[in-house]
């Protein structure tokens, strides 16, 4: 058991400390342009609600990579890897010319809200300027897909601290303004979208060289020769990645829809909120990280055709997970009026993010839960069932529950859990029901997995890891 856990472990603290200098973007942003003004503060969380969703169910997509590039290198077939890596980077072109249309031209978006006009400008500036690093951010996740898939998260940890580093020095020019000769004006709320898509396109350039010169990647030979796009490997990237896509997708767009309803009460609401969020976001990261690193050595197993191996490192994966994310609720249940003030010093936003803290807390441990259960069936390879799930789940219980609790609609609500409350609770009873579908999903798939291992070595043969045009289950 222990053993198991130091494996996830060397693999999960890279990604943990990577993860958290990328979410360290999204707190910096609402620290310092909480204190640029409340006004910026909720155009920032209405835009990056928006950002975040079409960029994590494209990068869903492109993530594909991860898994697949996992079972080759348990399987040793390096050169596909190669293979596999050109097609993923094609594949976000493309995808990145998408995103960009959604992003750079949002008033449909924006128009679902209600947007009042204080804060219609600097949300559409936001996310204008976010569709032009969105390219780049893509061709960054190709990088981190098959580094992670390989067993390789510190190669792109560093860079990750040195992009938070970058991100800094950059907000504080940009909200601010000022640096005497070197003097922009200040640009609140856009100043953040503006760091990030610098930073961006320098950690995108300096990945792609690095898939050139270091040796860890030589065997895949993946810039070694030109190839067009293979209209079989996009086949097997997406009908993985799709699913995947996806799913980030409706995880994501339901917090964010939250956020376009929640703007409805009020821009204190709002930015009360984008605090809770936030806070959670920075929780979630090391079930994430976790669920990264199961899921590689997961895949690492499957290619190799160790399946109960990969059965026992799943289940020491969901359990520490689990484990670590009580141990974090209530640290934070006990420390959340420090914690909120360490966000703004605004006492009417400090007072709306308070009551939202433990319900986003109970919501968190039911979080930890699935999402680790969901790396897990991503490295076998299955992601259409864990999306259905997810819709019902988060579309469904979450979002719809939260509507008619958060408004109120039949009249019989408890008035504390009126407004954005509502929408929170009905959101972690949705992270339950997902949990819980993924789970007994995961045990159907890995259990047939070991009979049919069974079977194959009781015959003498051996069947090969599944390739990336295989069915998903």
């Amino acid at each position: 058991m222990l053993a198991d856990i130091r494996k996830i472990a060397a693999l999960a603290w890279p990604v943990l400390i990577g993860q958290l200098a990328i979410i360290a973007f999204g707190v910096i942003d609402t620290a310092m342009v909480g204190r640029y003004s409340a006004i910026d503060l909720a155009a920032l969380g209405l835009g990056n609600s928006i950002y975040i969703s079409v960029y994590l169910g494209l990068t869903g997509v492109v993530l594909a990579l991860q898994p697949i590039a996992g079972q080759l290198f348990g399987a040793r077939r390096y050169t596909e890897i190669g293979e596999e890596a050109r097609q993923a980077l094609w594949l976000a072109a493309a995808l990145a010319i998408v995103g960009f249309v959604i992003m750079y031209f949002p008033a449909p978006l924006l128009a679902i809200a209600h947007v009042p006009p204080a804060l219609y400008d600097r949300t559409d500036l936001y996310l204008r300027i976010t569709a032009i690093g969105l390219p780049a951010a893509l061709a960054f996740r190709v990088y981190s897909g098959l580094a992670n898939g390989i067993g390789m998260p510190r190669l792109v940890m560093m860079l990750q601290v040195a992009g938070l580093a970058a991100k800094i020095a950059l907000n504080y020019w940009f909200i601010f303004g000022g640096l005497g000769g070197l003097g922009v004006p200040a640009l609140g709320g856009p100043g953040c979208a503006l760091a990030s898509t610098v930073v961006n396109f320098a950690l995108a350039v300096i990945g792609l060289v690095l898939l050139v010169r270091l040796e860890v990647f030589a065997p895949f030979g993946i810039f070694k020769q030109f190839c067009w796009p293979s209209w079989r490997r996009q086949a097997g990237l997406l009908k993985l990645g799709l699913p995947m896509g996806l799913s980030f997708l409706i995880e994501v767009s339901s917090y964010a829809f939250m956020a376009l309803f929640i703007a409805r009460f009020g821009t204190t609401t709002l930015a009360g909120h984008q605090i809770t969020g936030n806070f959670g976001a920075v929780l979630y990261m090391t079930p994430m990280s976790i669920g990264v690193a199961t899921s590689t050595l997961v895949a690492h197993a499957i290619g190799a055709h160790n399946h109960d191996e990969a059965r026992r490192l799943a289940r020491r994966g969901i359990a520490t997970a689990c484990t670590i994310g009580c141990c974090y609720a209530a640290i934070s249940f006990l420390l959340r009026p420090s914690i909120i003030a360490a966000y703004t010093p605004d006492a009417a936003v400090l007072a709306a993010a308070m009551p939202l803290i433990p319900i986003m807390l109970v919501y968190h441990l039911f979080d930890t839960f699935q999402t680790v259960t969901a790396f897990v069936l991503r490295a076998y390879r299955v992601a259409v069932v864990p999306t259905i799930i997810y819709a019902i789940a988060l579309w469904g219980v979450g979002l719809g529950g939260g509507y008619l609790i958060g408004f109120n609609v039949f009249g019989n609500v408890p008035a504390w859990l009126n407004g954005a409350r509502g929408f929170w609770a009905a959101s972690a009873a949705s992270l339950a029901a997902a949990g819980c579908g993924l789970f007994l999903h995961w045990r159907s798939i890995s259990t047939r997995y070991a009979q049919e291992a069974a079977v194959a070595d009781g015959t003498g043969t051996s069947s090969a890891p599944l390739s990336s045009v295989d069915q998903d289950s």
